[in-house]
């Protein structure tokens, strides 16, 4: 599957009692797809899972799936300390519709995260997995930094698609991406090399009749008989796809690193900072993408100072906070984090004030 793009790891609302304000967070979902994002992340660290009761992260998934447009690629955080834990809450997400399980390390019995555990934890994840798995690397939160070597070592497993890389670190991606270049799959994607997952293709044949069939792609839009082709793309329903080959792809986590990232081989993103500015992201992304190193570097630095404010140093209480001052609902946080103060507020503001999307 392709992974690519900005994605934006959604916030979880919450009314001043605390409980889940799902009509915002579809409201939130609604207007996300309305973007240039590639998708959609639930259940990230952004997303207070871990805050979450079991039967409050289910709600979650399900409300978002159903909030969020047909064309994102979403992806359900699923990660929960224990691999039986995880491996439940992914069957549901694959039950929902998501495409993809983003899995954290665990990290609560830290003098025992050593190769041979992390290597199980994950290969029996993806072993059992109904979906493709990303490794999910966060220490500023967990305190374990997955080492650049056991993730190469854990690319090989054909259900490992991935890893959200978090810390930050440039070298270390640059090290990931070149220790998995040998890695290759087919992936399929649309015309224009679009993401594309078995559950778009499935919901287009249910809408166009089930199969797909084989067309010239300069007769794509022809009203003759198609006819195979080795230049061929597959038509299921109308939407015509091809194959493309892809790696080991690593997404960054840090908003501030994005450009620098991207040059030393990250496929894309999902940045916290994207909850509040979204387009502002893309742009660093879309420039980078056309090869305008001069537009990516000025995008970069119009949000470098905002991203390391609002995520970086206040987390989700800024995040949430920036995407009041945006348009969009963050709203409270819970215990044991606390609403910001008033100069942080105004710090975001000040911050924001060019980068309004």
């Amino acid at each position: 599957m392709l992974l690519q793009g900005i994605f934006p790891p959604i916030t979880t609302p919450f009314y001043p009692d605390g409980n889940v304000y799902f009509k915002k967070l579809e409201s939130n979902v609604e207007r996300y797809s309305r973007t240039p994002c590639a998708g959609i992340v639930v259940l990230g660290s952004t997303g207070e899972a871990i805050l979450l009761s079991d039967q409050e992260r289910r709600d979650v998934l399900k409300s978002a799936r159903e909030a969020a447009a047909p064309n994102k690629v979403l992806i359900a955080g699923t990660g929960i300390e224990s691999a039986i834990e995880t491996l439940r809450l992914t069957e549901y997400a694959a039950e929902l519709g998501y495409d993809v399980a983003m899995v954290r390390t665990p990290h609560y019995y830290k003098k025992q995260m050593q190769p041979g555990n992390i290597l199980a934890f994950y290969r029996t994840v993806a072993d059992q997995s109904p979906l493709p798995v990303m490794i999910y690397n966060f220490p500023q939160a967990t305190g374990y930094d997955i080492p650049a070597e056991l993730v190469i070592e854990l690319a090989e497993h054909p259900n490992l698609i991935g890893i959200k890389e978090s810390s930050g670190d440039v070298e270390k991606v640059r090290t990931m991406v070149e220790g998995t270049r040998q890695i290759l799959r087919s992936a399929t994607v649309t015309e224009t090399f679009e993401a594309i997952t078995p559950r778009m293709l499935a919901a287009a044949s249910r809408l166009h009749g089930e199969g797909g069939e084989l067309v010239q792609v300069g007769a794509a839009s022809s009203s003759l008989p198609p006819k195979p082709s080795s230049t061929a793309v597959t038509v299921v329903g109308k939407m015509k796809t091809r194959q493309k080959e892809v790696g080991f792809q690593v997404l960054v986590g840090a908003a501030q690193k994005l450009h620098p990232s991207l040059d030393a081989g990250a496929a894309g993103a999902i940045l916290a900072f994207a909850c509040a500015a979204p387009t502002a992201c893309y742009e660093i992304y879309a420039a980078w993408k056309e090869n305008d190193a001069e537009l990516a570097r000025l995008k970069q630095e119009r949000i470098a100072n905002a991203a390391q404010l609002v995520v970086g140093d206040l987390g989700v209480p800024g995040v949430k906070y920036g995407m009041d001052f945006n348009g969009y609902f963050g709203g409270s946080v819970r215990l044991p984090l606390l609403p910001l103060t008033g100069q942080a507020k105004s710090d975001i503001e000040r911050l924001l004030a060019d980068v309004r999307n």
